[in-house]
């Protein structure tokens, strides 16, 4: 059988299988073909495919988007009204704060549509069309005029893409982007149209103290009682077509919005979530699990916590330097706990057993089958593997280090003036100049403080000294000039450069001059921290390479040996569909976690002394006079957040929780300590999706917010 009919083979044994697991991050323009719905139905959907996902009619998935950069939205009125994740809107939330208008503290809720924040950079992503390009990947493939490799790569999927996007009837639309990518590992690939809005206003958001309630030590855990959730609305031109901010923009007409269901929910009732999951690694070996424990998360971890430990000792300091750094510790500090959990999880779960286990029987399928493709793929990645381990925990520190430290991005500029002099190009001199300021300006925005970075560049400089032999050239200069005191170095670089203050640059830039860039700590960090980086990238990248291929072939052999149960690629930040049941569950012996929280667990937890377990007093008001409105449950009590078997991941944060008729129940924004390892090997029994409760969104929103007109703009079903 040539190559391309044993492709075409395998694709059928994927897509038409009718043998399901629990398990999967689901391609809704598969739906139909992997009979997904059927499956579904048995767990109680009452909806049809073409109700969830239809190339040629409205449905479910015109409702749902990506909101920023990697999170995912729902809209929830027909006036474009988006709900997402309280950490999705974290970094709008602080942008628009300072200490005169604490957001962050104090919440926002805009009373009409005049005082909705225009918040810039932030953008809304909608799915317009998803167009299958395999047999086109695979012609130029066939053709030559690709790469097995290099079909895998950026450069030809972004040309393939403009190439079909010019013949398509979307092409030059206003807000239309193109991307392509690879599913299965390069077994398939798929061409999305995006529909990107960028003018997009805060609409709402509670207090940080209910909206992260239980900040870093709840963060992965359950029970939870946090109300995570923000709005926003999209905003569009008189045609309804994306356009930046302009006064004149109109909310957008959706042609689609979700109902929100105040009916309650019970353990057992179907849930489906559809949302944009980031990154999912179900495919790796056990080395590879080994290594993602050992040389990246371990590194990782302990950067993070170095860097995070400078930062919190400063934000519980000052008002001011908690709202700068509000966003860019969260972020941190996320994964720094989830790296830690996932390492915990790998071991507590069996993964690196179960991988082994998977290993042997593709070794016997291999052997059964006679394909030697097959049987050599796994030892190859192993090969790989042991090779890379240095270099992968080498890239991980690296970047790890030099990205939080924010100071010293700006040789390139330097070099241009310098070139400028030497060749005395008065105009190029005066373009590097202004250029120049314009990289000081990019530095010291108003989420940055000098003295802050400066601290952290002298905790984590030496920590990487620690961690890694080989180090960036500036390492010499502090060990020869400074005579290995890190402390003297930083603050030289800190306080004396060209970029330490506008003062000194100003200076600079009066009569800038060769000896200058030279003799200055900053530009020589700069410079050489960027070529040790680009290095390490490199030698990285070669071996990645040569993993792609391989994986190529290991995916499509595991397909082949689960068959006819279809697998799910790995998320890539596409738009899925994921289906379970609202469900508690049995972390370890003699331990019963319900299924649902209540608002009875956030007074339980309050602690006024530690600011993540603050509670506000209206919200304590609202607990006493039991004041919730059409939002409680049957027994009284006000519902926060629930539980399902929901296959999610990074990404499907704000992605919509979703009943059997397609309604609103929550919005998805965690998943539990014990399976953080779900991200390599899904875990049937412990693996939970953490879900705000609809409910309580509209309880905040009305009672706490006061924002009855926001509640009127939303279909309830009740």
């Amino acid at each position: 059988m040539g190559k391309t009919k044993f492709y075409m083979a395998l694709l059928i044994s994927i897509i038409f299988g009718t043998a399901y697991a629990d398990e999967g991050m689901w391609l809704l323009q598969l739906m139909k073909e992997q009979h997904l719905a059927d499956q579904m139905k048995k767990q109680g959907l009452l909806l049809s495919e073409d109700d969830i996902y239809s190339p040629n009619q409205v449905s479910l998935k015109d409702a749902v988007g990506i909101f920023g950069g990697g999170c995912t939205g729902e809209i929830v009125s027909s006036e474009g009204l988006i709900l997402t994740n309280h950490h999705c809107g974290f970094d709008a939330i602080q942008k628009h704060s300072s200490v005169e208008h604490d957001y962050l503290t104090n919440g926002f809720w805009a009373m009409n549509r005049g005082e909705e924040l225009p918040t810039d950079g932030l953008t809304f992503t909608f799915i317009a069309r998803i167009v299958d390009i395999t047999a086109l990947v695979n012609d130029s493939i066939k053709a030559g005029k690709v790469s097995e490799a290099d079909a895998l790569g950026f450069d030809f999927l972004t040309r393939i893409a403009n190439q079909e996007w010019k013949k398509s009837d979307l092409y030059k639309k206003k807000g239309i982007q193109v991307q392509a990518l690879p599913f299965y590992a390069g077994n398939k690939y798929y061409l999305f149209y995006k529909k990107i809005y960028s003018d997009i206003r805060m609409v709402a958001a509670p207090p940080q103290s209910i909206g992260k309630f239980g900040g870093e030590t709840d963060n992965w855990m359950w029970p939870r009682h946090t109300g995570d959730f923000s709005m926003f609305r999209v905003y569009a031109d008189k045609n309804g077509e994306p356009a930046d901010y302009n006064k004149n923009n109109v909310p957008l007409k959706c042609k689609k919005h979700l109902a929100i269901s105040l009916k309650g929910i019970e353990d057992g009732d179907f849930a489906m979530v559809m949302g944009f999951p980031g990154r999912t690694y179900r495919f790796l070996t056990q080395s590879e699990v080994k290594l993602r424990m050992d040389d990246e998360n371990t590194p990782r971890i302990r950067v993070r916590e170095a860097r995070q430990n400078v930062l919190w000792k400063e934000m519980i300091k000052s008002d001011k330097i908690r709202i700068q750094y509000a966003s860019k510790y969260a972020r941190s500090a996320n994964y720094w706990k989830n790296a830690i959990g996932m390492n915990k999880a790998i071991i507590d779960n069996h993964v690196l057993e179960e991988k082994a286990a998977q290993e042997d029987r593709f070794a016997k399928f291999a052997k059964e089958k006679n394909n030697e493709a097959y049987e050599k793929v796994v030892p190859q990645i192993d090969a790989i593997i042991k090779e890379f381990a240095k270099d992968d925990y080498l890239m991980v520190a690296t970047n790890e280090t030099f990205n939080g430290i924010e100071f010293g991005s700006f040789f390139q500029t330097m070099d241009k003036i310098k070139k400028a002099i030497e060749t005395k190009d008065k105009g190029g001199l005066e373009a590097a100049k202004k250029e120049l300021l314009d990289d000081y300006e990019q530095i010291f925005n108003k989420d940055y403080d000098h003295q802050v970075d400066k601290k952290v560049a002298k905790a984590l400089l030496p920590l990487f000294a620690e961690m890694s032999t080989e180090r960036p050239a500036f390492y010499e200069t502090i060990e020869q000039k400074y005579k290995g005191n890190y402390d003297a170095f930083i603050d030289d670089m800190y306080d004396n450069s060209i970029m330490s203050s506008k003062e000194n640059l100003d200076n600079f830039l009066k009569k800038p001059t060769i000896k200058a860039i030279d003799n200055d700590m900053a530009t020589l960090y700069s410079r050489t921290k960027v070529k040790f980086m680009q290095d390490v990238l490199k030698k990285g990248n070669a071996s990645m390479d040569k993993l792609q291929l391989l994986h190529k072939t290991y995916v499509r052999g595991l397909c082949e040996m689960y068959a006819p149960t279809p697998k799910s690629p790995d998320a890539n930040f596409t738009i899925r569909l994921t289906y379970g049941n609202v469900k508690s569950y049995d972390p370890k012996d003699g331990v019963h976690y319900n299924y649902y929280t209540t608002l009875r667990g956030v007074m339980e937890k309050e602690d006024p002394s530690n600011p993540e377990f603050v509670v506000p007093a209206k919200l304590k008001e609202l607990y006493q006079k039991k004041d919730y409105g059409r939002y409680a449950m049957k027994n009284g009590e006000l519902p926060v957040c629930f539980l399902t078997t929901n296959d999610i991941t990074g990404g499907n944060s704000g992605s919509p929780v979703m009943n059997a008729n397609g309604e609103l129940i929550g919005a998805a924004f965690d998943g539990n300590w014990e399976s953080l390892s779900g991200d390599i090997n899904f875990e049937n029994d412990k693996q939970r999706c953490i879900v705000v409760d609809a409910r309580y969104v509209l309880f905040l929103i009305d009672k706490l917010g006061n924002c009855p007109h926001l509640i009127k703009e939303m279909t309830l079903a009740e």
